[in-house]
């Protein structure tokens, strides 16, 4: 037991993300710079993610990394501790797109800064260059009957539900009031009709985009996706459509059951070192918050997921949905 206890104490640092975000080189050199040991551990889902943080309170981890969205509920469960940004002296370096940090949705609260940028993708639109000469410029390509059969769309209710109301040209795609939501709703069953099939995993959508007739691939994982497609030969381009894409937006947040918070901060801030974020896009695909990505441009324009006005009643449609039923008077959200 004593040895049990004394390998806990020699943690400095205890850091909750998905895997590349911390690979163990990086996590190398910054326990050499700082003379400190790091323990990371690994989730693969938001559940997976929430059920740890609040197993204790957030006692067990310093740093953790969550999209915008989800980090809603750590704030208002308290599981999160606000940043301070002169301690992250690397802001400086980020993109304009992040600047300023007022401007994300859900980073700030209460004027209190609680979570720091550093990695998102874009659910922009994967297309076969043997059907386009041209990017597609409008979502609305996804119903076009031409492509019947030719397209493949994630199986997500909660996303695609947005993906509909912006085919409808709503502003905010998150927050649909009945007639909307009921809107959107028809639109899904049209869109249901035009796809091939609905992939799980980006592995799988690879698998059918390269075995099927695939033209346009709803790309759920962004540019992650985009670059296993051409990693394994395909002839695809990607684009943003005018419309807007969806896009989460991966932070670093503080946790309630820090012990170091100064050291949580100096891992925050040597994640923004530029070397740093680039091992990310390099390694992962994704896009970083300090240089600009290949595939994208400052002008697109890119719409960070917000929590959504009813999640559960999204998941209950799109289930009816997927599944061929009628759809049913929406009830009041």
């Amino acid at each position: 037991m004593s040895g049990l206890v004394s390998a806990a104490e020699s943690i400095d640092l205890r850091i909750l993300t998905w895997p590349g975000y911390a690979d163990p080189d990086v996590v190398a050199k910054f326990e050499a710079r700082y003379q400190v040991k790091l323990k990371v551990s690994y989730i693969t889902n938001d559940d997976d993610m929430w059920q740890r943080m609040q197993a204790n309170q957030a006692a067990d981890y310093d740093v953790f990394a969550v999209n915008t969205a989800e980090l809603q509920r750590y704030i208002d469960q308290q599981l999160a501790l606000p940043i301070t940004p002169e301690n992250i002296p690397n802001l400086a370096q980020q993109l304009p797109r992040f600047k300023p940090l007022s401007t994300i949705p859900g980073i700030v609260r209460e004027q209190k800064l609680y979570a720091i940028p550093y990695t998102y993708s874009e659910m922009g639109l994967i297309y076969n260059l043997n059907y386009f000469v041209e990017p597609p410029r409008s979502w609305r390509v996804l119903w076009d009957p031409q492509y019947q059969a030719k397209i493949l769309a994630y199986n997500g209710s909660a996303h695609n539900f947005s993906l509909a109301a912006l085919y409808n040209g709503l502003s905010n795609p998150f927050q649909l009031e009945p007639q909307q939501f009921a809107e959107a709703s028809q639109s899904l069953v049209a869109l249901r009709r035009n796809i091939l099939t609905f992939y799980k995993s980006p592995e799988q959508a690879q698998d059918l985009f390269l075995q099927e007739d695939v033209a346009l691939l709803f790309a759920n994982y962004g540019t992650q996706q985009l670059k296993m497609l051409l990693d394994s030969g395909a002839a695809v381009g990607y684009t943003i459509p005018e419309e807007g894409a969806l896009a989460w937006l991966d932070c670093w947040a503080i946790a309630k059951g820090v012990r170091n918070k100064s050291l949580a901060e100096k891992w925050i801030n040597y994640s923004l070192e530029s070397w740093v974020s680039q091992q990310l896009t390099l390694r992962q695909g994704l896009a970083n918050t300090i240089v600009p990505a290949a595939h994208s441009l400052a002008e697109d324009k890119i719409i960070w997921l917000q929590q959504v006005e009813d999640q559960q009643l999204r998941s209950q449609y799109w289930q009816k949905i997927i599944s061929g039923k009628q759809i049913a008077k929406v009830p009041p959200l």
